[in-house]
């Protein structure tokens, strides 16, 4: 390293000082609808409008609703079919969903490489989340559940997307390495992840789950964070994450005696997981 180039930690801290809105990791448009569902003050209407007015994420929003994702649907062709059809709720994540997968992507090798599998990571975990809150009485929070997991490692997204423009504007000469790119994100991702939450003032139970799904003590008490953490792990052990780990047992972990499942219910949550495919937008 040339002894006037900063060190790579250093870079990225810099990176995020002051409004972590500028970094892109979301759509104001997605952010915007969750604030409005967690008001509990919104009309369809103003959904429809909101969506409606970007043109491409409404396309988007479209084609999710009629991928294999969400298969066994008849055709969608408006956003007020998706809503009515579908619920608000719904069609909310949906939105989320759609805007996020347009944002895992560099041309950096490794990065991209990186971005992909942390995709698939979250769309893994939402779905397993959801799929669990439904299987454990908590239907009422399946929705969350859903959101919880897509966002929950969103300081990796905001890490990589820092990498990236230091990689694009040459601050650095370091080779990007799965090594190096993995200690960053173990390091930084969780606070990172909280912080940006905030900045987006997105619902505290977000928050919540940014900082909180891989500390060793945790409120059990608090079903949705329990609900993601468990996924979390399910996606790590089916190897659907960035660092896999196939000896992981479920039904030892401590978020099992929360949620009361057994080893068949576990095993379910793994078939549900495995089964997840890209969203083919």
């Amino acid at each position: 390293m040339n002894p006037t180039e900063k060190p790579l930690i250093e870079l990225i801290q810099e990176h995020l000082q002051g409004d972590l809105q500028d970094l892109p990791v979301f759509n104001s448009v997605a952010v915007k609808l969750q604030q409005m569902l967690a008001r509990r003050d919104f009309k369809i209407d103003d959904i429809i409008e909101m969506i409606s007015e970007d043109q491409s994420l409404a396309s988007q929003v479209l084609r999710v609703a009629n991928s294999s994702y969400y298969a066994g649907l008849s055709s969608i062709s408006t956003i007020k079919d998706a809503i009515v059809r579908l619920g608000a709720q719904e069609v909310a994540n949906m939105v989320m969903m759609a805007s996020q997968y347009e944002l895992y992507h560099s041309d950096n090798d490794y990065l991209n490489s990186t971005m992909q599998k942390l995709w698939t990571h979250s769309l893994a975990c939402a779905t397993g989340a959801r799929w669990l809150a439904k299987k454990t009485g908590y239907v009422h929070i399946a929705a969350e559940s859903f959101m919880g997991g897509l966002l929950h490692d969103i300081g990796q997204l905001a890490l990589l997307k820092v990498l990236d423009d230091i990689h694009r504007s040459k601050e650095s000469k370091a080779a990007f390495s799965n090594t190096l790119i993995k200690e960053i994100i173990d390091l930084m991702h969780e606070q990172v992840g909280y912080q940006l939450m905030k900045s987006w003032s997105l619902p505290e139970e977000y928050c919540s789950i940014a900082i909180n799904h891989h500390k060793t003590d945790f409120d059990g008490n608090d079903i949705l964070l329990v609900i993601v953490r468990l996924a979390d792990k399910a996606c790590t052990k089916v190897g659907k994450a960035i660092d896999p780990d196939t000896s992981l047992s479920l039904i030892s972990s401590p978020e099992a005696p929360f949620l009361g499942v057994n080893e068949m219910t576990l095993a379910e949550l793994e078939i549900v997981i495995e089964d997840v495919s890209d969203l083919g937008v």
